[in-house]
């Protein structure tokens, strides 16, 4: 089973390497799609995000396009934190 989040990234974006470096050291599981390596899959990030940048973060029905981290500090706090 596949990772329920998605990060839409290329290996150059040192934003995208923010985003992945966050969510690991919150232990969310994450699904990389460089867009860079799969030109099918800028499609799909334009159909998703409705723009090209990256990164995008796709977790269920939430979509953070940039390293916007007070979002996504909201979307995944830190464990034990309450």
């Amino acid at each position: 089973m596949e990772p329920s989040v998605r990060i839409y990234s290329t290996p150059m974006c040192p934003f995208c390497q923010r985003a992945k470096l966050f969510l690991q050291e919150r232990g969310v599981e994450f699904q990389e799609i460089d867009v860079a390596a799969d030109r099918e899959k800028v499609a799909e990030l334009m159909k998703v995000s409705g723009q090209r940048g990256v990164p995008v973060i796709v977790a269920g029905s939430e979509v953070v396009v940039g390293f916007d981290q007070a979002k996504l500090e909201k979307m995944f706090p830190k464990p034990g934190a309450a």
